[in-house]
């Protein structure tokens, strides 16, 4: 179990643990289920607070310090020794980024294995001065000579860095010693006992009864329908809708690969109707809410021809779960999400959510073990509200059909030239930006299109990809050459954060 203070690390130390194999989850500081035999140790995260602020969150240990294994991470740390009769003082040298464990008690379980001098990544502005009787450090930096603590006679540890973090180099190798080691967890939570465990849970939870589900061509939609597949067969049906917003020729190919599958989909063409409730808008959120709003229209309208339904499935994700009743911590809101907010109340449905535990990654891993072809299983995300976010400011049947074209040239020369996979994401913006240009002896003014791709794991933030300037070069001169109305390509270099992968 792991507390949540608000930190912006909370899911990134829930992800290495189930890297570990090992099942886990997150809950608010201050709302969460005493712990039972089925906890096997509780993690405190970081947190944006300093302990020593009025509004610090203080959570309620009894029953968990002292009984089961307990491991405070950054404010964590502090927490224990703070509330406990220790002190804690803004630091002298703030500590943010590489350190190096100068020393290590290498006798202590949490550091078996562990280099001394290795790399942490601290990030405080506070530093623990003094522990409470029976706290025995076992780590300490150049700076910090607190780094991390035992408490004598409990299975308590704390530690200033975060080990969770890719630049504390053996980080994965502290949390395995506790989650394993300390706790005692088996390693037995694999994409393969999660399908399993879930296709039996889905047939118990709906019995006879059938379900609808909203497919976008997305992996989270797809893997929902085939876990449910498998679990009640065509009871499930899967509902496939044309927004007009779909990349080239996307509709009929993830059509024809659902139906390969064996999903019982039901393909709806409702374009027309998108982009004309779209006409003469150019607020991006005023967008998303219209393309959110049409979708809940267009499925309940389809979904009312099936009978008998009882259940609407949703592909709804672990960072979603989490955000619902997440801490105030220093996220916020960026963008309405799309999704199929309102369609339960709506339709008089029960919800049944099969992907609720699961992060994005593991969704993946989940898709490949249940023979997910290739095609859906290693798509690029897609926003929900599609192409009108890629298009700045107003949507039209002409903008809609010159970003497809050079779209599909971007994609298509990704693919051809094996970057495809090793993107996580790609797209191309359409600005509303004209600019001159010269074309054989005419001058031109048209528009320009922006080429966006970025490495990432989950999106949460993101890198923009370094690729070759050749091939960028190739891809210019295909979209000025073959796509009507562009003559100036340009290659989006910002990272998330600042910037967000889309540009609406």
């Amino acid at each position: 179990m792991i507390l949540d203070f608000g930190s912006q690390y909370t899911q990134l130390i829930a992800r290495r643990v189930r890297e570990l194999n090992v099942y886990c989850e997150i809950y608010p500081f201050d709302s969460f289920p005493a712990p039972d035999g089925t906890v096997k140790g509780v993690i405190l995260s970081g947190s944006p607070w300093s302990v020593r602020d009025a509004k610090a969150p203080f959570p309620d240990l009894k029953g968990i310090k002292g009984r089961v294994p307990l491991l405070g991470v950054c404010y964590g740390a502090q927490y224990l020794t703070h509330a406990y009769g220790g002190e804690v003082l803004p630091s002298k040298t703030r500590e943010y980024g590489r350190a190096k464990l100068v020393k290590i008690d290498t006798a202590d379980p949490l550091f078996t294995g562990v280099t001394p001098g290795t790399q942490v990544w601290m990030s405080h502005g506070d530093t623990i001065i003094r522990t409470p009787d029976g706290y025995n450090i076992t780590g300490s930096t150049e700076d910090v000579s607190l780094a991390a603590f035992h408490i004598t006679g409990e299975q308590t540890w704390g530690i200033q860095f975060h080990p969770e973090v890719y630049h504390t180099t053996e980080g994965t190798k502290m949390l395995g010693n506790f989650v394993r080691g300390i706790c005692g967890c088996h390693a037995e939570w694999t994409p393969e006992s999660f399908v399993e465990m879930t296709v039996r849970s889905l047939k118990e939870q709906i019995g006879n009864d059938r379900v609808v589900l909203g497919l976008s061509g997305g992996v989270d939609s797809s893997v929902a329908a085939l876990l449910l597949d498998r679990a009640i067969g065509d009871r499930l049906t899967s509902i496939f809708v044309d927004n007009g917003l779909l990349r080239k020729n996307e509709y009929s190919a993830v059509l024809d690969a659902y139906r390969r599958m064996g999903l019982n989909v039901l393909g709806v063409d409702a374009s027309a109707e998108f982009v004309e409730g779209l006409r003469g808008v150019d607020d991006p959120e005023k967008k998303r809410k219209i393309i959110g709003r049409k979708f809940i229209e267009v499925f309940d309208r389809e979904a009312h021809r099936v009978q008998n339904v009882k259940w609407l499935a949703q592909g709804t994700i672990y960072p979603d779960v989490i955000e619902s009743v997440s801490v105030n911590g220093p996220s916020a809101t960026i963008k309405s999400h799309h999704n199929v907010g309102g369609l339960p109340e709506k339709m008089h449905l029960k919800v049944v959510e099969p992907l609720r535990l699961l992060f994005k990654d593991e969704v993946r891993r989940v898709g490949q073990a249940l023979g997910m072809p290739g095609e859906i299983l290693g798509r690029h995300p897609f926003p929900g509200p599609g192409l009108a976010i890629r298009i700045v400011g107003d949507v039209t049947p002409a903008k809609l059909e010159t970003l497809r074209d050079a779209d599909e040239i971007f994609i298509s020369g990704l693919k051809k030239n094996g970057f495809y996979d090793k993107v996580w994401q790609a797209a191309v913006i359409l600005l509303p930006v004209q600019s001159v240009g010269v074309m054989g002896d005419e001058r031109t003014y048209e528009n320009a299109v922006v080429l966006r791709a970025v490495s990432s794991t989950d999106g949460m933030t993101a890198d923009w990809s370094h690729l070759p300037h050749e091939f960028l070069a190739e891809i210019s001169n295909q979209i000025i050459n073959r796509v009507k109305g562009v003559n100036r390509v340009v290659y989006d270099i910002s990272s998330k954060p600042p910037s967000t992968i889309e540009w609406e």
